[in-house]
């Protein structure tokens, strides 16, 4: 031990606890400080112990390795790539088919781990050890369900969107088409009605009333600066592909994305897709797939329409806990007869339709929502049965008017209201 003695004061330093903390100790020679009369104690020792914590040391990293992590993509021939970004690129890490087989590791998942750079003549990191799949200890994965076995319910739980007087598109849609946990929607949208608008404001208001679920957008074929826009609007992760890419790269974004959801549901999370849109996304299927020699209206391979409709029909309320909910954009008076097609065969897979209208665009008033053909089913499920009949009546009203000025009333109506409960209470005075 090394001590070093100057007046009153005493450092000790002890060699056998590095980077341990360093005590500081005082002496007084001088009578002792008597304890706190109150307290009735015995004499206190006049010393002070100042201790310095130091922070605990980083996880021990071999010279020539490093932390790495991304999503799995599992390979058709065994092996597998850990994708940082969702999509290929040359920091992907390859993990050999040992290590997926050892883990019984899914495609989707996300792993930690310790990697090392590429050799000569070798592209990729390789992954040397893995310490964590998806947040937990390695070994601790294996005791998993899968997701196929989940028992799909419907929705029970209403996510309600609206979280101040504006936006009215969320407190229309908390009304006139209810989106529950495990909901499977559509925004059936022309184009120029609003439909990217309104998925913002449905991502900005589910972030804000459930911080603790998961939200991913995925967007197929979109054009570079919307996907700037939604990044920067979107908390949560952003999956996008551009409209110059191939179609089997913006088939596969999608497939990773979806696998990635299905791993954080089987965690009994809630997950949140905002898919735009499952019209691009089943023209890419259209490009990418082998011809079946089958051909349907506007030039469509009905067998596209299978992977589009798996991607779509994943979502799901699992009684097990744990839920994914997908909410698309359908494009439909496009000029394009296949479009339309996509439309009418995913028009019956849903279980929630938020229609927007051109016509009312055009009269600028936004949102621009169809409120006579928007809807959910088993409605009564979300709703309790107070707020129900007061919906009933609400639509009944609006029946009453105008076609063409029911969206503008109900909304100039609307946006007199402070809340939705609020709102319906004046309907009852009214009526």
């Amino acid at each position: 031990m090394v001590t070093k003695t100057k007046k009153t004061e005493e450092i000790t330093v002890k060699p056998d606890e590095k980077e341990a903390e360093v005590v500081v100790e005082e002496k007084n020679d001088e009578k002792k400080p008597q304890a706190d009369e109150v307290g009735g104690q015995k004499d206190l020792k006049a010393t002070a112990e100042v201790s310095v914590p130091i922070p605990a040391p980083a996880p021990y990293i071999e010279p020539g390795t490093e932390a790495v992590h991304g999503i799995l993509d599992i390979q058709r021939e065994g092996h597998g790539f850990l994708r940082p970004k969702f999509r290929a690129s040359d920091r992907d890490i390859y993990i050999s088919s040992s290590q997926i087989r050892r883990f019984w590791l899914r495609p989707g998942d996300y792993v930690d781990g310790i990697g090392r750079p590429p050799k000569d003549n070798e592209r990729y990191y390789g992954l040397l050890k893995i310490e964590k799949v998806n947040g937990v200890p390695a070994d601790e994965s294996l005791r998993r369900p899968f997701f196929d076995d989940l028992t799909p319910i419907y929705p029970d739980k209403q996510i309600k969107m609206a979280t101040k007087k504006t936006p009215l598109s969320t407190r229309i849609i908390d009304l006139i088409s209810p989106i529950g946990f495990g909901q499977r929607g559509m925004v059936v949208s022309p184009p120029k009605a609003g439909k990217t608008t309104i998925l913002k404001e449905i991502a900005a208001g589910i972030a804000e009333n459930y911080p603790d679920s998961h939200m991913i957008a995925v967007l197929i074929g979109e054009r570079p600066e919307e996907v700037t826009d939604i990044s920067r609007s979107v908390r949560g992760e952003v999956v996008a592909s551009n409209f110059d890419e191939a179609p089997e790269a913006q088939t596969r974004i999608a497939e990773i994305a979806l696998d990635r959801a299905k791993r954080l549901v089987e965690k009994g999370i809630h997950v949140i897709i905002l898919l735009d849109s499952i019209t691009r996304l089943a023209r890419a299927y259209n490009l990418s797939i082998d011809p079946s020699g089958r051909t349907l209206t506007g030039g469509f391979d009905p067998a596209a329409l299978y992977p589009a409709k798996k991607f779509f029909g994943a979502a799901r309320n699992c009684e097990e806990g744990g839920s994914l909910t997908i909410i698309g954009t359908a494009l439909v008076e496009t000029g394009s007869r296949m479009d339309d097609l996509v439309f009418e065969e995913f028009k019956g897979t849903g279980n929630m339709e938020l229609h927007l209208d051109r016509r009312i665009a055009d009269r600028r008033v936004f949102p621009a929502i169809n409120i006579e053909r928007s809807g959910t089913r088993q409605e009564h499920l979300l709703i309790d049965q107070k707020n129900l009949q007061k919906i009933v009546t609400m639509r009944r009203m609006i029946e009453m008017l105008n076609p063409e000025e029911r969206t503008e009333v109900f909304i100039e109506r609307l946006s007199k209201t402070d809340t939705n409960a609020e709102f319906l209470e004046t309907l009852g005075k009214s009526a």
